[in-house]
């Protein structure tokens, strides 16, 4: 992957994200993102509310993935660090 193409991906990724923050903010947590590594996997990290949420994982798989990786169909996947 080009730096170029990296840094399109990466302002991609970060626009979904601000997209999403909203609906996470509205139950007391929020969003960050972390980075975009090599192999195309987004690292984000779930803060307030959504950082203890038991169904933090399902936000993010159900929620959040789909919706990047609907947006962005290179990106293979999104993960919490």
């Amino acid at each position: 992957m080009t730096i170029d193409n990296r840094i399109e991906l990466t302002s991609k990724v970060q626009n979904v994200i601000e997209q999403i923050r909203p609906y996470l903010q509205a139950d007391g947590g929020d969003i960050q993102f972390v980075e975009l590594t090599e192999d195309l996997i987004v690292k984000v990290e779930l803060q307030g509310a959504c950082g203890a949420c038991p169904y933090s994982l399902m936000t993010l798989k159900n929620g959040v993935e789909q919706a990047v990786i609907k947006a962005i169909p290179e990106i293979k996947s999104v993960e919490q660090v």
